[in-house]
């Protein structure tokens, strides 16, 4: 069995500390982080090995985006896809022994007007999905994990209220349809839904809030899927809520799944 967690970090060097304490806490044998924010080579690996997590996978950027796998089990490189053609570090791929394979993804967030013809992010946002869903059909996956930041909050109780939330980016109907094609394209099975099917799961809460905790205003932005072939082997799904009351902390909170799948 193996354990992986998802986190936006949202700058892996500001929050190099949160990443440790998560790392000791938790000790997930995976770790798949976005919007690290950094170029490769100035991510803290020193920090990261001396917890044991000696391998890593990453795709970066100076001040955007970027994505990164830490593990203390071996992997290798299995690649990355520049969805839509954006120049952007929003996805890399690394490869178990056993041949599963982790995909930790980006999504644009798509800025704040759900428009496409006023507002280019949101546009680019859509195509990043729809080049996702069409390399899925070319080349269905199988045993792979896909993880990260989707910044899609597709059902109506992954949002505090869909009534007011159905014109805010993120929980949009046509962002949802995209997402759903993409899942569909793929085969995959939402790992976190499977284990938690009811109630409301949030794993992002806005700075702008005041309180965040009291107003709950929160969104599921961050996910686990698994291929068909493998979903049955997903449980342990949890959201750790208490990490976004840490100090300086990411506006996400990691999810972990678990696996009993051989690495």
């Amino acid at each position: 069995m193996f354990t992986l967690a998802t986190w936006n970090i949202n700058s892996v060097r500001l929050r190099a500390g949160l990443v440790a304490r998560l790392l000791g806490d938790e000790a997930p044998d995976i770790l798949c982080l976005q919007e690290c924010k950094s170029p490769v080579e100035k991510i803290p690996v020193e920090m990261f090995q001396a917890l044991g997590y000696r391998w890593i996978v990453a795709r970066g950027q100076k001040g955007y985006n970027g994505v990164a796998i830490l593990s203390r089990l071996p992997i290798e490189d299995a690649g990355h896809r520049d969805h839509a053609r954006l120049g952007h570090a929003r996805h890399v791929a690394a490869r178990l022994p056993s041949g599963v394979i982790i995909h930790n993804v980006y999504v644009p967030a798509g800025g704040d007007e759900p428009d496409r013809t006023v507002n280019v992010k949101f546009g680019q946002k859509l195509d990043f999905l729809t080049d996702m869903r069409d390399a899925f059909r070319a080349d269905r996956p199988q045993r792979s994990i896909l993880v990260g930041d989707l910044n899609i909050a597709p059902r109506e109780d992954d949002v505090w209220s869909h009534r007011q939330m159905l014109r805010v980016v993120s929980h949009t109907p046509v962002e949802v349809a995209h997402l759903a094609d993409a899942q569909e394209a793929g085969g995959w099975v939402d790992i976190t839904r499977q284990d938690i099917p009811q109630g409301p799961l949030y794993s992002w809460w806005s700075y702008r809030a005041r309180d965040w905790d009291s107003a709950d205003r929160g969104r599921r932005l961050d996910h686990i899927w698994a291929t068909g072939d493998i979903a049955a082997a997903g449980h342990a799904s949890r959201i750790l809520r208490a990490a976004r009351g840490w100090d300086q902390p990411s506006d996400h909170v990691p999810v972990l799944a678990s696996f009993d799948l051989p690495a």
